[in-house]
């Protein structure tokens, strides 16, 4: 089973010089590693040919952001499995033979996260995927050891596999066969949530998607676009929504797209009371995006098959906002 590590980067030369050296070192023998580069404009190439022979080198032509730049990489990779794993991550020793183990063993298995903790505060889970990510009939991800702003210490309550719904593009292991025959990544969401369209359209084909706890790597987050950024807040608004429109079922999408606007002039408002203008108006710039998407989206979720099943819990805005229950354990 061959196994390809693709990073995709972007002027990322001092995250390549901080991360590489573990990936090369708890990766070669298993794995052959790739940097995709999205038109970067440092030394990142210069770089890795020099201090990293070893890591093979795509140039694609512009920066597309995450979707496009890993579809146009992976046309380029020749692997049974796909590694999309980010930038600024720490891997550890052995972290590749659990999963390799489940994809062998699993057949129907198509996509698999690792648990991702905190870099910088190794105690604690990651905002980017945690211990394996859900949706609400509503459409709003969350995770295992992150609910919204909350994020749970590590106390090993995570260290099994599971059966999740989506897995973190921070670190998402693909079978090639499976990434092509769903079209790959949909490349007019550009940046965020994209991974969650990806692996809703695999749930809508009958595969499986697991969290594999035996497997740990360590993420910094927002090195690339930093929480506070109101362009993630743009992303993360529009192409929530987006995701809404391609794939929720039919018997739930006028209630579950009514109820988003609402909640979505709530969360604007709240940025307004935090004097936080900028988000609120991403939020607005959001919106106008995706009304000017809207159609496009509505002709993409007709060519989709959409199982009725996708959630597990009902509103985790209620659950963690009103009823105040900050893990995933507490929510019912």
């Amino acid at each position: 089973m061959k196994i390809a590590i693709v990073i995709l980067n972007w002027n990322g030369q001092k995250l390549l010089a901080q991360f590489l050296p573990s990936i090369i070192e708890f990766s070669h023998n298993l794995a052959t590693i790739y940097v995709a580069d999205n038109a970067s404009t440092d030394n990142s190439i210069s770089y890795i040919q020099e201090f990293f022979p070893s890591v093979k080198i795509i140039e694609n032509s512009v920066n597309g952001g995450y979707a496009k730049g890993y579809n146009d990489a992976l046309q380029k990779v020749d692997a049974d499995i796909y590694c999309l794993l980010n930038s600024d991550i720490a891997v550890t020793k052995n972290w590749l033979t659990p999963i390799l183990k489940t994809f062998k063993e699993e057949k129907n298995t198509a996509i698999i996260q690792p648990k991702i903790l905190d870099y910088n505060n190794k105690t604690k889970f990651e905002y980017a995927g945690a211990a394996g990510g859900f949706i609400d009939l509503l459409g709003y991800p969350y995770c295992r050891g992150r609910l919204f702003e909350t994020l749970e210490e590590d106390k090993n309550q995570f260290n099994n596999n599971t059966e999740i719904f989506w897995a973190s593009g921070a670190c998402l292991f693909i079978r090639a066969k499976t990434y092509h025959e769903v079209g790959g990544l949909d490349e007019d969401y550009f940046a965020h949530q994209e991974e969650i369209d990806l692996c809703w359209r695999v749930k809508n084909i009958g595969k499986t998607i697991k969290y594999v706890g035996q497997s740990t790597v360590y993420h910094i987050g927002g090195a690339t676009l930093l929480e506070t950024n109101p362009q993630k807040t743009y992303l993360n608004f529009r192409n929530s929504l987006l995701n809404v429109v391609k794939n929720v079922p039919k018997k739930w999408f006028l209630i579950v797209i009514f109820s988003r606007l609402i909640l979505d002039g709530i969360a604007g408002i709240k940025f307004l009371l935090e004097l936080r203008p900028v988000h609120t108006l991403a939020i607005l710039k959001a919106h106008f995006s995706f009304y000017s998407n809207f159609y496009k989206f509505l002709r993409k979720r007709k060519k989709l098959h959409k199982n009725q099943d996708y959630y597990i819990h009902t509103s985790i805005v209620w659950q963690y906002f009103f009823r105040g229950r900050k893990t995933f354990e507490e929510l019912n």
